[in-house]
Parts: structure tokens; sequence; C-alpha cells
């Protein structure tokens, strides 16, 4: 058994790219940062920001261009896939990402003053250029609180 899911909170990095592909599918690119803070022994506070990079498909890729903007806050679940190209030069090269399955827009757009409103959106995230729905405990009609082990 094997378990790839990734949770992340964080605050984008720039806008979101959105693109079609040849089959007329939406993909949407973002970069995502996520910030740890602690004292040191010394007492002073220091911080270290990870970026992610986070692809979304389909009508969520729509979804995400149209509401998500540097700065804003978003909630991702998914799952890490690394893929590989070659570059111009003929050079292998690799890059890891978050396969986003949902995505929750935390508080209002990132630069007004409307009120906040949060908004959660989900779907299968495609398996190896096919469309193949993950399991969701809240769609499954079979499932019942009863079922968890604790």
């Amino acid at each position: 058994m094997s378990v790839n899911k990734v949770i992340i909170l964080g605050r984008l990095g720039q806008d979101p790219e959105m693109k079609f592909i040849p089959n007329g599918s939406a993909v949407c690119n973002f970069s995502l940062a996520t910030t740890e803070s602690w004292t040191d022994k010394s007492g002073q506070k220091q911080d270290r920001t990870e970026w992610h990079r986070i692809v979304v498909w389909g009508k969520l890729a729509e979804l995400c261009n149209q509401y998500l903007a540097k700065g804003r806050q978003a909630f991702i679940e998914g799952k890490l896939q690394t893929r590989s190209w070659d570059d111009k030069d003929g050079n292998k090269r690799y890059t890891t990402e978050i396969l986003a399955s949902t995505v929750q827009f935390i508080g209002g757009p990132a630069a007004t003053n409307e009120r906040s409103v949060d908004s959660s959106f989900s779907q299968a995230a495609p398996n190896n250029n096919e469309m193949t729905g993950d399991y969701n405990i809240q769609t499954d009609a079979h499932f019942a609180s009863d079922d968890i082990p604790f």
C-alpha cells in the first residue's frame, strides 16, 4: 500500500497562468508559498519560505484562473507528480509539482477590501493523460461514520 497526498495552505506568488491543450482541456499553473517561522537559540525570529508548483486541470483550472490572483491565499489538496522533458539543448530536465484535486479559495480578492468569502472546489485529477475519479468520502453513499476505526 502507498499514499501520495499533499495538503498545503499558502499564498500565490504570481497570477495563475492558464492554457488549453490541443484536446481543449484547460490547465492552470501557479506557485504557492508556504512559510515556516521559528525563534532561533539567540532569540531572533527566523523564516523559511518554500515555493510549490501547482497544476490544476479542467473546470477547476478555469475557476482558479478566474478567482485566484497574486497574494491570495489558497488551500490545496492533491498529489505529488514528477515529470521530465528535454530542454532546447537536449538535456533531460525534471520538475515536481502538486497535481491539485481540491482548491479552496481563502478570503476575498487579494488587493481589495471586499468581504471575505471562502469557496471550495474539487475535481478528480487527471492520471496519465486521462481523467479518472479519485475516491471522495463526501460523495460515497456507502460510507458511514461508523466505518472509521477510531
